[in-house]
């Protein structure tokens, strides 16, 4: 349990750091992803695509 919350830490790292160059790929777009403004801000909640980052660091994790 405390690997997969480690994965799933790392890939919201990664997502909020690589968010630009992740979205020309369609990471940020997926269904489950969701984008609001709230107080005059812009906030996002990728779900959907963390999700997906961490089934592919699940992949890599595996076959190293």
């Amino acid at each position: 349990m405390f690997r997969w919350l480690i994965v799933v830490v790392l890939a919201l790292v990664l997502m909020s750091g690589l968010t630009a160059w992740l979205r020309r790929f369609g990471f940020g777009r997926l269904p489950g992803d969701f984008e609001f403004r709230a107080f005059g801000r812009d906030w996002q909640l990728p779900i959907g695509s963390t999700m997906v980052l961490s089934m592919i660091a699940a992949l890599v994790a595996r076959l190293l």
